[in-house]
């Protein structure tokens, strides 16, 4: 997907400010060449989507439960619109009902991550995620390969 040189630009919508601190912490620590955009509710995520001037992520790290706007309805939203067609979304969870994984299974996440407890796991998840094959993430979705476990 990126040449080494390239910049990941990465968003993460969660409206849990310890998860937003963990996660860009562990981003920071693997020492990729990104560009990290946090936002803690679904209102400001679709804003800045939405802003002709912004720039679309190669990646969004998509909370589920959120105030103003949850990260269900952002999913069907950015998946309605043509413009974010080529963008990957990687709903970041800590439910693991079957309801929600099928739900945006069905709304076309390109993969479920339930929010790892442990510091290093979540550094593990990022890196795979990351450097994940999203062509065939995205061409090839099946419910085997939905749901991420490390």
């Amino acid at each position: 997907m990126l040449t080494n040189e390239s910049t990941l630009r990465i968003l993460l919508a969660d409206d849990d400010e310890d998860d937003r601190t963990f996660f860009s912490e562990a981003i920071a620590e693997l020492k990729m060449t990104n560009q990290l955009t946090l936002f803690n509710d679904g209102k400001d995520l679709m804003e800045y989507m939405n802003n002709p001037d912004s720039q679309l992520p190669h990646i969004l790290f998509l909370d589920l439960n959120m105030p103003y706007k949850n990260g269900l309805d952002c999913l069907k939203e950015i998946r309605a619109d043509q413009r974010f067609k080529n963008v990957s979304v990687a709903i970041y969870s800590t439910s693991s009902s079957e309801k929600d994984i099928e739900n945006t299974f069905v709304e076309g996440a390109n993969i479920y991550i339930k929010k790892p407890n442990d510091f290093s796991e979540l550094k593990k998840v990022i890196k795979e995620v990351v450097h994940m094959n999203w062509q065939f993430h995205s061409s090839g979705l099946n419910k085997e390969t939905f749901f991420f476990s490390i």
